[in-house]
């Protein structure tokens, strides 16, 4: 009787593995009016980074009942975003010093880090602003309120802010105009309600590094006092300026004075005759934009 014999071959699959490179990471990189950047990617991570470290009796809390612990009796499937009771940092967005809390309804200024350089509050429904809001964080750079319904500004509100360099204003309901930190680089208040009367005399004359000044489509029936010579760009378009002297932009007891700095100057849609006032251009390297006949 013949033995069978089974004969088993062992295959040793060895995998090739190939080194791959490692991955890189890219830098978010963000400038003054490009934010659009994917908030809900960076919303839901944050959200996991809370949910992991919130725990409840030792068991792990979910998302939806940390949000709903750190915001006021919401209803348990309430959406999280739209809640102005949430905590700063879920219901804007906040990267490397950076807040970003644009088109979020919010009625007044958000509890801010401490670490804070910038702020976008852009498009929202922020009334008012406060000493109080910026008490506490003297770190800012920049700060854009643009969109909002802003119709009052405390004395103050910006006094501790010894370095913001850019400021907007724009689009709001400003009759007046606050005291200004005073090494502004830029500052907007375009389109707003706001009069001649409404800045004060020496508003300007100490922000030795102003370059950028944007009061174009408000009300003014004159051209602000007392312009730094450190400006590069003045819009003053579509305001009620009636009015120019010999001393606005220039020196008049000084025929030798020019004003190097400044490149443009746009006083379009004012109801103004420029070229009766040629004097009042004769330190310019170039004459303001407007009408002239």
């Amino acid at each position: 009787m013949k033995t069978l014999q089974t004969t088993v071959f062992l295959f040793a699959f060895v995998p090739l593995v190939n080194s791959a490179p490692p991955i890189q990471e890219e830098s978010l990189q963000f400038s003054e009016y490009d934010t659009d950047v994917t908030m809900g990617s960076l919303m839901q991570q944050d959200y996991e980074m809370q949910s992991k470290d919130i725990r409840k009796d030792g068991t792990n809390v979910s998302l939806e009942t940390s949000l709903r612990l750190q915001g006021d009796d919401s209803e348990l499937g309430a959406a999280p975003t739209k809640d102005t009771n949430l905590p700063t940092c879920l219901l804007c967005v906040c990267l490397s010093g950076s807040v970003y809390c644009e088109e979020t309804d919010i009625e007044a200024v958000p509890p801010l880090p401490k670490e804070t350089a910038y702020l976008y509050a852009r498009f929202n429904k922020i009334k008012r602003i406060a000493v109080a809001d910026f008490a506490d964080i003297t770190t800012l750079r920049r700060i854009d309120f643009s969109g909002n319904r802003i119709e009052e500004i405390e004395d103050g509100a910006f006094s501790k802010l010894l370095l913001l360099e850019e400021l907007s204003l724009a689009e709001n309901r400003l009759l007046k105009l606050p005291v200004l930190p005073p090494k502004l680089t830029t500052f907007n208040a375009n389109q707003n309600r706001i009069k001649s009367r409404g800045i004060k005399a020496n508003a300007f004359k100490k922000l030795t590094n102003l370059a950028y000044l944007y009061l174009g489509h408000n009300a003014l029936e004159s051209v602000p006092l007392n312009l730094p010579e450190s400006l590069r760009i003045l819009h003053l378009q579509y305001n009620n300026i009636t009015t120019i002297t010999d001393d606005t932009f220039c020196k008049s007891n000084n025929t030798h004075y020019i004003r190097t700095r400044m490149d443009e100057i746009r006083m379009e849609g004012n109801p103004i005759l420029l070229a009766k006032h040629v004097n009042a251009f004769s330190c310019l390297r170039m004459l303001p934009v407007g009408t002239y006949y």
